[in-house]
């Protein structure tokens, strides 16, 4: 075992986080990650790696796979924006409505009678 993981495997609170149950999927599912991790980690240290972890770590490492990680965060970025654009939108025809509203409130003269141009 490298010293990297005799560093992380002493750490208390990684002991505790691992002794006590997940209270979610997602927490759960992301032991599991990390155990599979440092599975195969200790696996390329000890020279027992199979091809395919070597090349799942590889492809991950390309400049290829970085591009299209940052080309995801700028697409959620901007549906994050888009979002964000219609949510305000819809706030401010609140608004518009509740002026006019508002505005509507302060008529002085309300007649159920036909507008005529020739009444002054």
């Amino acid at each position: 075992m490298n010293r990297y993981l005799a560093a992380k495997k002493s750490n208390k609170t990684a002991e505790q986080f691992e002794d006590r149950p997940p209270l979610t999927p997602e927490e759960w599912e992301n032991r599991l990650i990390a155990k599979s991790f440092r599975a195969v980690e200790e696996r390329i240290d000890n020279g027992t790696a199979t091809a395919a972890e070597y090349v799942h770590f590889l492809k991950a490492g390309s400049v290829k796979q970085r591009e299209e990680m940052e080309k995801l965060r700028e697409e959620n970025a901007l549906l994050r924006a888009k979002t964000s654009a219609i949510e305000s939108e819809n706030d401010r025809a609140a608004l518009y409505r509740e002026v006019i509203n508002a505005l509507s409130s302060y008529r002085t003269e309300t007649t159920d009678d036909p507008f005529d141009p020739y009444v002054y």
